[in-house]
Formats: structure tokens, C-alpha cells, sequence
């Protein structure tokens, strides 16, 4: 499996590319290169999958990848629905040994390096991070100066210093793919993405890849180091947390809305993966709204 390999074109080799994304929807493959791509979701919101993580995107998200992390990110079915969506992103581009051919100062060097090592993994900013960067990222975007490079290492300097972040991918997580599989594993992901809220086979994923059910069961998990079911677990729990954060929805509402016929096996698939059932799950969410 492979995801494919997108080349983004550079002006030159030790430079980084800005990129503003407005368009009507998210469509970009699972995919990697060799930049790190650092994302801010303006105007937006979907699912993501970055390296072996499964989960949401929403608007004001902002994630560091390093480079060759695989990923994708694609909007909900209902985004495409709604009447004003539109997506709004910011992305920025930039060669890993950018930074680190800048100074031989080891003081300097360490942070950088330290960042770069962890954003192969994906990191999600949050907190008074995000706050500073978005607002470098306002200037960089205007800026056709010298002063871009100077905000972009600013805006290094905040993301190499602050505690405020978690982790997308397992820190076991290893990237394990074959050029002969390209395409195969972002079919079944985009499909998944579309399709996850109904009743989905064996069957027809595995036409995806021309393959039987069990030859399909067992390329799946020798390359994602999941089984096929747990994946599709992880998209439609991911999902119903998000639907858990609305009070209107009741938690059977939730179950069928994520692809599920019966609630007692949501139930028990939702505390499987996040250690806490879905009625306990939404009553931290209620808890912790009314602290702030």
C-alpha cells in the first residue's frame, strides 16, 4: 500500500510555499510528500486520517506534519449538503533542512530538530499556540517582503517552544507501503469518509481493490496494522463523538446516524475505543462546558 506522492512545487530548495486554499470542497488523495505542512483550517470541518489516526477535523484546527507522514482530509457528506459551506485553509510548506541550514548554533539547531522529529507523528496545536500562530499566519499571508521569512520564523519559534499540543499518530506508528499498491488504500478511505453512516460490506470494499473479502481483510491490516473492522470502528465512534457534543441528539440518534443497527453493540464499540461509554463520555462534555 502507498499512498500517492504528490510533489509540491517549490521556487527553489531551501525556500517555503504558501499556499490559500478557498474552494468548495476538500478532495486532495491520501497522500505524502516530502515537505512538513503545517495546517490551518480556517472554514471547514470533516474527517481526517494521519498516519494510523482516525478522527475529526473542525474549523480552527491546526496540525504540523512532517514529512512523508501520509495523510488525507476529507469533508463530511453533510458539509457538500449545507447551502453556505466553502472551505477556507491556509497551508504552509516548507523543506525540513530549510530551518536546520539557517545556523550551525546547536541552541538554535536542537528545538527545530526536536519539532521536525515530532511532527512525524502529526501534531495538533490548541491553547494560546494556536492563538500566536494563527495570527503569524494573517501576516505571512500579506506579506511579500523579507518579512515573510521573518514571521515564518516566528512562527517556528512559538510551534518549537510550546507544550500546548497532542499527538495524531501512535508513537509505534511506521509508515509501511509498496509503490505497486498507489491509489488502493485512498479509494477505501474516501469511500469509508462518504459511506460510513449506512450499512457498509465486506464486499463491496473489497471490489475497491479487486480483491476477495479475505485477501482484501488481510492486505488491509498487514498494512495499516489494523483490522478493516476497527478502522471503520474508529471513523464512526470518531463521528459520534461529534454528534455526542449536541444535547439535541439522543445517544440512540447518535448510533443509527454512525452506521449502527443496534445500540447495545455501539455501546460497547464506543467504550472499546474510548475507554468510557457514550452517555459518561457526553457527561464530561457537559461538565467540562459548565467550568468555563
Amino acid at each position: 500500500m502507498k499512498p500517492q506522492f504528490i510533489e509540491v512545487a517549490l521556487a527553489g530548495t531551501k525556500t517555503i510555499q504558501i499556499k490559500q486554499i478557498d474552494q468548495y470542497y476538500l478532495d486532495a488523495p491520501f497522500h505524502f510528500h516530502q515537505l512538513c505542512e503545517l495546517v490551518w483550517i480556517e472554514k471547514s470541518y470533516g474527517k481526517r486520517v494521519v498516519g494510523d489516526n482516525v478522527g475529526n477535523f473542525e474549523e480552527g484546527d491546526l496540525v504540523l506534519m512532517g514529512p512523508n507522514l501520509p495523510h488525507i482530509w476529507q469533508n463530511d457528506r453533510a458539509f457538500a449538503e449545507e447551502e453556505d459551506n466553502g472551505v477556507k485553509s491556509t497551508v504552509i510548506y516548507f523543506p525540513p533542512d530549510f530551518l536546520l541550514n539557517l545556523t550551525d548554533e546547536q541552541n538554535m539547531i536542537r528545538p527545530i530538530t526536536e519539532l521536525i522529529q515530532r511532527s512525524q507523528r502529526g501534531i495538533l496545536f490548541v491553547g494560546k499556540t494556536k492563538q500566536q500562530v494563527v495570527e503569524m499566519l494573517h501576516l505571512i499571508s500579506k506579506e511579500k517582503s523579507i518579512k515573510k521569512i521573518i514571521f515564518f520564523l516566528e512562527l517556528i519559534h512559538i510551534l518549537s517552544s510550546s507544550q500546548e499540543y497532542e499527538y495524531l499518530a501512535s508513537v509505534s506508528y511506521k509508515s509501511r507501503y509498496d509503490e505497486k499498491d498507489t491509489g488502493r488504500i485512498n479509494k477505501v478511505y474516501q469511500f469509508l469518509i462518504q459511506n460510513f453512516h449506512r450499512d457498509v460490506s465486506l464486499n463491496e470494499v473489497s471490489a475497491l481493490c479487486n480483491m476477495t473479502p479475505n485477501a482484501f481483510c488481510r492486505y488491509f491490516k498487514s498494512r495499516t496494522r489494523k483490522s478493516f473492522t476497527r478502522f471503520l470502528n474508529e471513523l464512526r465512534v470518531g463521528h459520534a463523538a461529534k454528534l455526542l457534543q449536541n444535547e439535541n441528539n439522543s445517544i440512540t440518534d447518535v448510533c443509527y446516524a454512525c452506521g449502527y443497527n443496534n445500540l447495545s453493540y455501539f455501546n460497547k464499540t464506543f467504550k472499546t475505543i474510548h475507554d468510557i461509554a457514550p452517555s459518561e463520555y457526553r457527561k464530561n462534555l457537559l461538565n467540562i462546558a459548565a467550568t468555563r
